[in-house]
């Protein structure tokens, strides 16, 4: 793990940081064993819409990449989906935060999908729509092994909000922060690098 201090500094020199999120775990309650299927199943986890409100003022671009096979399980449709991410989006926004784009990738976990995490497509499709990306400048918040794969493998600085303390203690070589939750790494930002 890189220490804390060297992050700020890398921050602070810096306006055109990019914030990448997982969804399920990190912004919304996880369905154990299940996926969320309409908007009535999204719940939002303590403090993240005051935390993207900070984020807001923090990063360039924020963007939300998510797995999301339970269209590709034929548990829920696109337009499900979708629904979901704008009504989400919108509650951010009235919260003053923001998402920019949200990136999903519905294929299943056996497909070895390009855009399924841990692989990079989500990423590479965010530098096609924003080629003022520096991936050396972004980081991903994610909450499984995936996530953090995802990350380090396009160069970025990783926050592990851990489902399990598992995943710290085996696989500190993809993990530079682990924080109980988003908010909690988020008090320790700078307020403000723009």
């Amino acid at each position: 793990m890189i220490k804390l201090s060297d992050f700020f500094q890398q921050l602070k020199t810096g306006s055109d940081w990019t914030l990448f999120l997982d969804r399920d775990g990190v912004i919304n309650r996880r369905l154990v064993d299940d996926y969320v299927k309409c908007w009535d199943d999204f719940e939002f986890l303590p403090h993240v819409l005051e935390t993207l409100n900070r984020f807001d003022k923090i990063f360039k671009h924020i963007f939300v990449v998510t797995n999301q096979q339970g269209i590709g399980k034929g548990l829920m449709t696109t337009a499900a989906l979708d629904e979901i991410h704008r009504n989400m989006i919108r509650e951010i926004s009235t919260a003053g935060g923001r998402i920019d784009q949200v990136f999903y990738c519905p294929d299943l976990s056996n497909s070895n999908s390009i855009n399924r995490k841990p692989n990079i497509g989500m990423g590479l499709k965010a530098k096609k729509m924003f080629p003022d990306i520096k991936f050396k400048e972004a980081v991903m918040i994610g909450d499984s092994l995936s996530d953090m794969q995802f990350g380090r493998r396009l160069g970025m600085k990783t926050v592990l909000i851990p489902d399990t303390p598992v995943i710290v203690n085996k696989y500190p070589k993809v993990i530079d922060f682990s924080y109980p939750d988003m908010h909690e790494f988020a008090k320790n930002l700078p307020l403000s690098v723009h």
